[in-house]
């Protein structure tokens, strides 16, 4: 006899009874106020765009505040960077209570029995190979800020970056992949004639534009000092999945162009600069007509690599006079 999983799930607990919102279908959902979120809760003390929920390629589910006025909790305790969901948290927005149901994740990755729903999407979804662009960018000094401003405040600055470089990252022909704790991946994927110029010089655009934001922020909160980010930008091949249903596609990428990214964003701490570009990276910048000499070259040791690997480093100025010289500022 074939039995179905039991799929994912919010339980909103009010006078007229339990209102289920399903967690299927989807990597990503967002609760708030106004009506172009996936939960439209009627709290005046919610935002309009209060909080989002993650699914990761493991089966977790992160909550992350996306900088609201009145905060996000996880059983009465406050969010301030990404939280992983466990099975029967109590989620807080404004004066609405919400409880989560998620199956364990070994339960939930077993695929020997039947399945009726859209949760395992991105299992069958995931061999497409394709050239894609992953971006990684990090908060520098991070652990440094929270020890010095108040939970609240660090909420909404957190929340704060995430919605903004999730607005920044739509407006430049991409989406956000993953929220981890201070940084943030996106891909951006190519087709099959490879990257055009106008591609690239659009990524590093969204690139700048996040910098741009992420050193504005001291002056809409008390911190202790401005805010500065690293990034780390790869091209290459990876194993690629349409994970979404209708009007909302919902990508993600596995692989080394994936992994790669992350350790050129770290690099950037130990030659000292802002961005590391991938050698296929600079190559097209290079290829595309472009005058990408700012970056220099490095060689740089990557956890997880045997051997060095080489990469093209510079400033966040380095990259904003690339953009003059690209004739697209």
């Amino acid at each position: 006899m074939v039995t179905s999983q039991p799929v994912p799930h919010l339980i909103l607990r009010n006078e007229s009874g339990n209102r289920y919102l399903s967690l299927a279908g989807s990597n990503c959902w967002t609760v708030g106020r106004g009506d172009d979120n996936n939960f439209v809760l009627p709290d005046r003390w919610i935002s309009r765009n209060h909080a989002m929920l993650q699914r990761m390629e493991t089966g977790e589910f992160y909550l992350i505040d996306l900088g609201s006025r009145n905060g996000s909790f996880v059983n009465g305790r406050r969010v301030s960077v990404p939280v992983t969901l466990q099975n029967g948290d109590r989620l807080t927005f404004g004066q609405t209570e919400l409880e989560f149901y998620c199956p364990p994740i070994e339960h939930m990755a077993d695929s020997s029995v039947g399945i009726d729903s859209q949760e395992f999407t991105a299992t069958a979804t995931l061999h497409v190979r394709r050239l894609i662009s992953v971006l990684v960018v990090d908060i520098r000094d991070f652990t440094v800020m929270t020890r010095q401003i108040d939970e609240k405040v660090l909420s909404e600055v957190i929340g704060t970056w995430f919605r903004c470089a999730g607005d920044i990252i739509r407006e430049y022909g991409s989406w956000v992949d993953k929220y981890i704790g201070d940084a943030i991946m996106a891909v951006w994927i190519h087709g099959a004639q490879g990257v055009s110029h106008d591609e690239m010089v659009r990524i590093a655009h969204a690139l700048s534009a996040l910098h741009k934001m992420t050193s504005q922020l001291h002056e809409r909160y008390p911190l202790p000092f401005p805010l500065r980010v690293g990034a780390g930008l790869n091209t290459g091949y990876a194993m690629v999945g349409n994970t979404g249903t209708g009007d909302r596609p919902d990508y993600t990428a596995l692989g080394d162009t994936v992994n790669a990214a992350f350790r050129l964003e770290s690099s950037t701490k130990q030659i000292g600069m802002d961005v590391a570009l991938g050698e296929t990276t600079y190559k097209y910048l290079e290829a595309s007509g472009a005058k990408p000499k700012l970056f220099r070259q490095y060689t740089v040791s990557m956890k997880g690599y045997d051997s060095p690997t080489l990469t093209y480093a510079g400033s966040f100025a380095d990259l904003n006079t690339f953009l003059q010289t690209a004739g697209k500022v």
